[in-house]
């Protein structure tokens, strides 16, 4: 026969002195007897799902590396352009209509003689036309130039070694590209598929990587005597300057430098992103919890209870993953600027506090939501919940 036994039911408070039983680790004890505290409840959720934890983390790590690197290398790209512009010593870019503030997408399909034209305004003090290339394996941005009258635009070509071109088939490289490619003064190069000997390496900051002879560039693309766009010096009134050039060809565009840079701008596509990543990420791990919400219900926590544990879990995963990603993101950028110190990676404060707001509110967007809803269910519908 079964003996009956009896049964007390007692009523649990949450708050009350309890014996909780936790995950063996080397930083929890096995029980815990004392009142309880939310903290320590945090590190045990946490002790008892290391994998789940370790793959948060990592998750947010990647938002805010995507963030730092895919911003940085935009802002520093352009920032570094932008300075390489404006070391050419113009006031004007003269450019067709309809053309891209990226110079790489440029057509050759201004007359030449316009610089003649430009030239002979009183207020403009120095004009150079240019044919802006793009050599198709490596990418990289060519000026075909007037040598004399490019090189008159500012303090002239800095030399670290050799001497300015003198033949169709001599280029000039700046210290930058030489310095990552190897090349030295005498070595032969191959620029839009033809073979050009470097006559001299000059300090960055002119615009381009490589320089040709602007006769060399025109036939090698078949633009006899068209070029890209014309940079122009001002005598110092810039906007006077600018309205007599548009009364050559009210088609053309003219830029002021100031107004070049300000449009360089980087898009806000990673942010958005990287923020839907972790939403997602700390959506499901709640969603995942809805069997343990609904045993914390059945032993006596309120809603507010269960949110603040949830939110408060976020919260540390998140800042644990966001120190990770910047930590990362880092040693990243120092690899590699000595890997390739051509390429500018831009890394501000505000880029780096604004990855970790970004984490932290995607995280608890993506926590809060499942959250409430899950700590509204009957405990015995959670419990069921699969």
């Amino acid at each position: 026969m079964l003996k009956h036994r009896e049964i007390s039911v007692v009523r649990f408070d949450p708050f009350d002195s309890v014996v909780i039983p936790l995950q063996d680790g080397p930083f929890m004890a096995e029980t815990y007897e004392g009142p309880f505290s939310l903290l320590r409840m945090f590190w045990g959720n946490m002790a008892a799902r290391p994998l789940r934890c370790a793959l948060s983390i990592l998750a947010i790590a990647i938002q805010v590396v995507l963030i730092l690197m895919i911003v940085g290398l935009t802002s520093g790209v352009i920032a570094e352009w932008g300075k390489r512009v404006e070391g050419v010593g113009a006031d004007l870019l003269v450019q067709p209509p309809n053309s891209s503030i990226f110079f790489a997408f440029s057509s050759a399909v201004m007359p030449e003689s316009l610089g003649d034209q430009i030239a002979k305004i009183p207020s403009v003090d120095e004009v150079s036309p240019t044919l802006i290339l793009s050599d198709p394996k490596t990418l990289i941005i060519i000026y075909s130039i007037d040598y004399k009258r490019f090189n008159a635009l500012s303090q002239g070509f800095i030399f670290r070694d050799g001497r300015a071109f003198a033949a169709p088939d001599e280029a000039i490289a700046d210290d930058i590209v030489a310095q990552t490619r190897h090349i030295k003064v005498g070595d032969t190069v191959t620029l839009l598929n033809h073979p050009f000997k470097i006559s001299g390496i000059v300090a960055h900051g002119k615009g381009a990587r490589f320089f040709i002879p602007l006769r060399s560039g025109q036939d090698i693309v078949g633009a006899d005597k068209r070029v890209s766009m014309f940079f122009v010096r001002s005598k110092g009134d810039t906007e006077a300057t600018r309205a007599e050039i548009l009364s050559l060809n009210p088609q053309n565009r003219i830029r002021s430098m100031s107004e070049y840079v300000t449009l360089m701008n980087s898009s806000n596509l990673p942010e958005v992103v990287s923020f839907l990543v972790v939403l997602m990420n700390m959506h499901t791990m709640v969603l995942e919890r809805t069997r343990e919400i609904g045993i914390l219900k059945a032993l006596g926590f309120s809603r507010l209870d269960i949110v603040k544990m949830l939110l408060g879990e976020t919260a540390v995963l998140t800042l644990v993953g966001s120190l990770c990603g910047i930590a990362i993101t880092f040693i990243v950028q120092a690899v590699l600027k000595q890997t390739n110190p051509g390429l500018s990676i831009l890394l501000s404060a505000g880029w780096v506090l604004g990855s970790m707001g970004l984490a932290l509110i995607g995280a608890a967007a993506g926590a809060t939501i499942p959250a409430l809803r899950a700590s509204g269910f009957d405990p015995v519908e959670a419990l069921a919940y699969e």
